[in-house]
């Protein structure tokens, strides 16, 4: 009778157990290198929408100071009044380490998460044009 229900036990057996460890441990090679590519991608996307809302805040300042001025001298007003105004003097925006530069209207983020970019993400800002 204990030869009988030793034979009809069933379970894995080795080999069966190796292939599976292999079959995990290539999936898990090629996952994380993926992966870690992923995040790295995803701080650079989140730098681009950084910079983004940078110029956004350039040009609401921008805006700003057209009113202040009453529309003149619109073509040639300094990029330092537009930094002022846009409230630049505090670089670091939470996640984010922005710099823009009030003479020429350079953006540039270099950090996200405390992680730092190599390169830096950087964009210009140009005064808008009037006809």
């Amino acid at each position: 009778m204990l030869k009988k229900t030793l034979r009809n036990q069933k379970g894995f057996t080795l080999i069966e157990i190796i292939a599976v460890l292999v079959i995990l441990g290539i999936l898990a090679a090629v996952a994380v290198p993926k992966y870690m590519d992923l995040q790295g991608e995803a701080r650079n996307k989140s730098a681009m929408a950084a910079v983004s809302e940078a110029k956004a805040r350039l040009s609401s300042a921008y805006a700003k100071a057209v009113l202040v001025l009453g529309g003149a001298n619109t073509t040639s007003p300094t990029y330092q009044m537009v930094y002022d105004n846009g409230n630049f003097t505090a670089n670091s925006w939470g996640d984010y380490n922005v710099t823009v530069t009030a003479t020429d209207g350079t953006i540039s983020v270099d950090k996200v998460q405390t992680k730092a970019l190599s390169p830096a993400i950087t964009n210009k800002w140009d005064l808008p044009t009037t006809n």
